[in-house]
């Protein structure tokens, strides 16, 4: 059996595959099987930053990997490398948010934040907001307020509630003493690549501190320079009670975090929480150097630059093809193509793939472009090239008139 076959075969089915089989990436270009060249605007799903195989991560895997890899984590034991990780980060997280706990991934360290939240509070109840997405653990399904999946999972946690998108006058309703905390997107991913205004965002702020609840923001797909701010706090001159990290924050290695307000973390006991592999000293070196290099490279300054023309090139497209592009959305290098109702988003994603672009098709009709922070505008322009010829290609077979199939 070929790699395909092994996989279908042996794996359990919980993603609609694409027909590519990536056989090795370097920079924002991944290579088939067969050596065919494919620009990749989904960095893993935003999680390789710096692009694929960057020599930061690279010469940091080797050198660590020959000292220790993993032991006893989560504070059982003290480590090199996780302190160094700890000291990056403070470099750059909001004012006020200096306790850190190190995860896995992003639902694991909004699993714990919601976890935590309830424990230091004494209080059951969670708001959200429609569209959100947290995660797929059983927690963070309940706190994701659109997502197909939960409905797979009914019944949810107890005590969810969930407020529309920028409707303050509904949110100021939902809000109230018996919350224990709001966990909110600032940008929403996995929503479809929608932001919060201003004054949704002061409102939750009036709100959670008038009633005393946490005021959770889900960083794990924003973070790490993904909007043109180092965080989308930064945007808002925000600091939350508790941020969780993920996706970028290694490069492309597994990892996440927790970080917190000291106030709530002495609330916190022993036993609380833990994780065999949370912080493991491979991964948190690797977390270190991304961080570093992020800052020291001011990367945040050239996303917010190129997402200016990558905006605007994408709006170019949408008029060029009024009928199959309803609407471009993006913070930073976070983009998506709003697909109109007749259009086949599955359809659209192969054709680029076609052209040797791989994009990420999402629900309700959304395609977004997550390339590697690093990217240059020549390979920018390559694929705003490729996306032109799928949309030419989609327009003259007639495939745009498709009903909808995600």
């Amino acid at each position: 059996m070929n790699v395909q076959e092994v996989e279908d075969y042996y794996g359990l089915s919980v993603c609609r595959r694409q027909d590519l089989v990536v056989e090795r990436g370097q920079g924002v270009w991944v290579w088939d099987q067969d050596g065919r060249q494919i620009l990749d605007f989904t960095s893993g799903w935003g999680v390789t930053c710096l692009g694929h195989s960057h020599p930061v991560m690279v010469n940091t895997i080797a050198e660590q990997s020959v000292k220790v890899m993993q032991n006893p984590n989560s504070g059982f034991t003290y480590s090199p490398a996780r302190a160094a990780l700890m000291k990056e980060l403070a470099k750059v997280l909001p004012e006020g948010l200096s306790k850190m706990w190190f995860a896995n991934s992003g639902a694991e360290a909004n699993d714990a934040a919601l976890k935590l939240a309830r424990k230091v509070t004494g209080r059951q109840a969670v708001v959200s907001i429609g569209g959100a997405f947290h995660g797929r653990t059983l927690a963070t399904l309940s706190a994701s307020g659109g997502s197909d999946n939960a409905a797979r999972y009914l019944p949810r946690l107890p005590d969810h509630r969930f407020a529309e998108l920028n409707n303050s006058e509904e949110l100021e309703q939902l809000i109230d003493s018996s919350v224990a905390a709001v966990i909110v997107e600032l940008v929403q991913g996995e929503g479809g690549v929608r932001s919060l205004t201003s004054d949704y965002i002061n409102t939750l702020q009036e709100k959670c501190k008038q009633h005393g609840c946490l005021l959770i923001v889900d960083e794990v797909q924003t973070g790490f320079c993904r909007t043109g701010h180092f965080f989308a706090c930064d945007r808002f001159a925000l600091t939350p009670d508790m941020m969780t990290l993920g996706k970028g924050i290694a490069g492309g290695l597994p990892f996440a975090a927790l970080v917190m307000r000291p106030e709530i973390a002495v609330r916190v006991q022993l036993g609380d929480h833990g994780g065999t592999y949370c912080g493991n000293p491979l991964v948190s070196a690797v977390a270190a150097a991304v961080v570093k290099y992020l800052r020291e490279e001011q990367v945040s300054r050239r996303v917010a630059t190129l997402s200016e023309r990558a905006l605007a090139d994408l709006k170019r497209l949408k008029q060029q093809y009024p009928d199959l592009i309803q609407e471009v959305r993006g913070e930073g290098l976070l983009l998506a193509l709003q697909l109109t109702a007749s259009v086949d988003v599955w359809t659209f994603s192969e054709q680029c793939l076609d052209q040797g672009l791989l994009v990420t098709p999402t629900r309700n009709g959304v395609v977004r472009l997550i390339p590697s922070l690093l990217i240059t505008n020549d390979e920018w322009q390559q694929g705003v090239g490729l996306l032109e010829l799928a949309l030419g290609n989609l327009w003259a077979q007639g495939q745009w008139a498709s009903m909808r199939s995600a």
